[in-house]
């Protein structure tokens, strides 16, 4: 197989940076352990507790990466042994290095056991994707990705791969990612507190400035179901295939959105976010979106820049739901915190990934 640009490569990396951020969550404060030494931190102890939940997370967790770690060195021409080791290899160094990580921060225990899990997770993930390979699933992958996608379409394919985890944590508006504000707010006054520049904020008066003006939460929403379905049509072919793409991506936002409504307040209020300003917002994203599939890629992924843009600026100037915060409070106490804090973090990144994507996808010559 030649080498070529593979998505299972840039959600390697990604999946990598998730368990970077799940292990070593909350960063900080970092300290050095008491009474051992360099050397004796080289070894790792066994848990003296060690719960089924554990067990099961630790190694699960680490499938994906022997899986993704097989598939990428494959799909870029690395031949089985290169791809084999790139299978393997990855897992237990990723995991010792956060397990000696886990020294340094009080709140996390490093475990020789969890180093184990992890390392059998990325060999059963690898050897997986040896057998599915072997029945030509990841051949039929090509194939199927060659029928429905262009070939420059492995960033894509990552972003709208990570999309739904973003919306898993609630954001202000349904569907509308990106809210940087808020956290450069607060990163601002730590970084300033203390000093003759300290930043104070009363949270009504920045509320009430930010607070959407009557419809802008409804356009909000329609760039929110825009913004996968133009980055899936500057890659995608055929205007059935893409009429059936950008349909499936407003279907996927949707039943997330409500599943994340689910978790945080109950399943009685799955469907509590459907409102009079959501109905609109809804419906004029995916008719627009239908609209986009008779484009050129090239005017889809033009179109997309300006969508993500103007969605980054105006959920950024949505107020904060004071109920929302009450109840994320217990899920910092559970032990679910790192994956929200994941979702999080990928829901506050992801538009601007997908922005310097299209960047680079608009400045080749063949889209």
């Amino acid at each position: 197989m030649v080498r070529r640009q593979s998505s299972a490569t840039w959600l390697l990396l990604a999946y990598a940076a998730l368990i970077v951020y799940a292990s070593l969550y909350p960063f900080g404060p970092w300290v050095w352990p008491p009474g051992l030494t360099l050397e004796g931190m080289l070894s790792l102890p066994w848990p003296r507790y060690f719960g089924l939940f554990d067990q099961y997370i630790n190694l699960l967790g680490y499938l994906p990466l022997g899986f993704l770690g097989l598939a990428a060195g494959l799909r870029s021409g690395w031949g089985l042994g290169g791809s084999v080791a790139l299978g393997v290899l990855p897992g237990p160094l990723l995991s010792y290095a956060m397990e000696f990580g886990q020294y340094f921060l009080p709140s996390r225990v490093p475990s020789l056991a969890d180093w184990l899990l992890n390392a059998v997770g990325a060999l059963v993930g690898m050897l997986a994707g040896v057998l599915l390979n072997a029945f030509g699933g990841l051949r039929r992958w090509h194939d199927v990705r060659e029928y429905w996608f262009q070939p420059h379409c492995a960033g894509a394919l990552a972003l709208l791969a990570l999309w739904p985890l973003g919306l898993l944590f609630p954001a202000p508006i349904p569907l509308a990612l990106g809210q940087w504000l808020p956290h450069l707010q607060s990163t601002a006054q730590d970084l300033l507190a203390g000093t003759p520049w300290a930043l104070q904020w009363s949270d009504s008066l920045v509320d009430e400035i930010r607070a959407l003006p009557p419809g802008l939460e409804a356009i909000t929403i329609a760039l929110g179901v825009m913004a996968p379905g133009l980055l899936v049509l500057s890659v995608s072919k055929g205007l059935w295939r893409r009429v059936i793409l950008v349909l499936g991506a407003a279907l996927i936002g949707v039943m997330v959105t409500a599943l994340s409504t689910g978790l945080n307040f109950g399943p009685q209020n799955t469907w509590a976010w459907l409102t009079l300003a959501t109905w609109p917002g809804l419906a004029a994203g995916v008719l627009l979106s239908l609209v986009a599939v008779l484009l050129p890629r090239r005017v889809c992924a033009a179109l997309g820049l300006v969508v993500m843009c103007a969605l980054i600026a105006l959920v950024s100037q949505a107020p904060s739901d004071p109920y929302l915060a009450q109840r994320l409070q217990t899920w910092e106490q559970s032990r679910f915190v790192n994956l929200y804090g994941l979702a999080e973090w990928v829901g506050w990144i992801w538009p601007f990934a997908a922005v310097a994507w299209l960047l680079t996808l608009i400045g080749r010559r063949e889209v």
